[in-house]
């Protein structure tokens, strides 16, 4: 058996596609996965299961359980820590509520973001390597334009943002 976390995109914000955490792990636990566990409200689960591809059995279980489709980006253990080993920044010496990780469905072309102008978001930061974008956001997340505009490039990519203590915490849940 195989672990993986499920990264979630877009729901419990805002009152909007709301996915009870204990209603998701009954929901996994249902479909025969096992070692079921969540991570905050904002959509990690982290299981075990031997299906190659969890992905399309995940998001169909929860579209008909919740009766809303939900973008799931899935990733292994290994697929974690080397997403978290690329990461450009000296995440060590980072505040990790201010680095944020987005997953990419699948290794958009290296030039994908390459129309944005780094300088206008400054000091807001962002670097794409394969499966992810790592951005840094000095002063929080709060206010950033950063974001709406890497989630604007064209053709559209699905993409779900965690933090960088999330990101080291799946690791170890998946681990």
């Amino acid at each position: 058996m195989r672990s993986y976390a499920a990264l979630l995109r877009g729901i419990n914000v805002g009152g909007h596609k709301k996915v009870p955490m204990a209603e998701l792990r009954t929901l996994l636990s249902g479909l025969g996965w096992s070692d079921v566990r969540t991570y905050l409200q904002s959509g990690n689960a982290v299981f075990r299961t031997e299906d190659p591809d969890p992905r399309p059995t995940l998001e169909r279980a929860i579209a008909e359980r919740f009766g809303f489709e939900v973008p799931c980006l899935v990733r292994t253990s290994d697929e974690l820590r080397a997403v978290a080993a690329a990461c450009p920044l000296l995440a060590a010496e980072l505040d990790p509520a201010k680095l944020l990780v987005l997953f990419l469905d699948g290794a958009p072309a290296p030039d994908h973001f390459a129309g944005l102008d780094a300088e206008t978001y400054a000091p807001d930061e962002f670097h794409h390597i394969g499966p992810a974008v790592y951005c840094y956001f000095p002063h929080g997340m709060g206010r950033t334009k950063l974001t709406g505009a890497l989630a604007a490039v064209r053709p559209a990519v699905t993409m779900t943002g965690r933090n960088w203590r999330t990101v080291q915490r799946l690791i170890e849940l998946t681990g």
